[in-house]
């Protein structure tokens, strides 16, 4: 594993109908300088740097309700490799869609990994306790909430390779039949973990598996209520998985940042029809 000094993330607004997203790895930051009318005017405008404050919120406010998160699949330029499957473009956001139709690009490594400071059923320094920097600082947020309502959460599978992920998915399809495996196992390069920014996690209660009777119990309600107040979102929801590709799974958590997850929670549908990765 490479932990590199920490990559630009971009903090995608849902004004993404007016931006083209140039490139998801280094993209920059929107640019702080005042148009060149506003530029003119300078200091002796006599608007105070507060209301200008507060004139910039409510333009960001005004620019979020009216963005359409859908157009930003419309706005992409990817490649289709001879497989069929779509090469992401711009892996390294954290509103990247990763699913069975899109993979990352050959080779991909998050740059920036650390390890969240919660529980976890094992004591090793294991790959799949990392995870990107602000995914793993949510996570901690996430528990500390869960822990105050009396929850017992335990992270179980975060970061996982190219050939990790490649190993477990033969090692399903080996005893499964390759049919029963696609069902819930991601073939290597389409997977989530592989990006930092998906946990799974469960409890002592379930013995520490992962199995969809987690819903059934108190960690498993609170995060579908709660997961999206701090970042994340229940990736894979029930009666999905013809556009997911996945069965349920109420125990994966996908990071996507506080300013996107209850946009994404309430409209009660998942990242690929959120972001236009589904027709109708």
């Amino acid at each position: 594993m490479r932990i590199k000094p920490a990559i630009l993330i971009l903090s995608l607004s849902l004004t993404l109908t007016a931006c083209s997203l140039d490139e998801w790895t280094n993209q920059s930051e929107p640019s702080e300088e005042p148009p060149a009318e506003e530029e003119q005017d300078g200091e002796g405008n006599g608007t105070s740097e507060e209301e200008e404050d507060e004139n910039n919120e409510e333009e960001s406010e005004e620019q979020h309700e009216d963005a359409n998160p859908e157009a930003y699949a419309d706005e992409l330029e990817e490649k289709v490799d001879e497989d069929g499957l779509t090469v992401i473009e711009e892996p390294d956001i954290k509103e990247v869609v990763v699913n069975k139709s899109r993979k990352l690009p050959e080779g991909y490594e998050p740059e920036d990994l650390v390890t969240p400071d919660v529980r976890f059923p094992f004591e090793e320094d294991l790959p799949k306790k990392y995870m990107q920097p602000q995914a793993a600082e949510a996570l901690e947020n996430l528990f500390a909430a869960a822990d105050e309502e009396g929850m017992e959460l335990y992270a179980t599978s975060g970061y996982r390779s190219y050939d990790t992920q490649k190993q477990i998915y033969d090692n399903n399809v080996a005893e499964r039949g390759q049919e029963e495996a696609d069902k819930f196992s991601a073939r290597p390069g389409t997977s989530e973990h592989q990006t930092g920014l998906a946990m799974d996690v469960t409890t002592p209660e379930m013995e520490y598996k992962l199995e969809q009777s987690f819903i059934d119990t108190e960690e498993g309600e609170w995060l579908a209520e709660h997961a999206h107040e701090y970042g994340f979102v229940i990736r894979y929801l029930e009666g999905t998985s013809d556009i997911t590709g996945y069965e349920y799974e109420p125990w994966h958590l996908r990071y996507v940042g506080e300013d996107l997850s209850t946009d994404i929670h309430e409209t009660g549908g998942t990242l690929e029809e959120f972001f236009g990765f589904h027709a109708e």
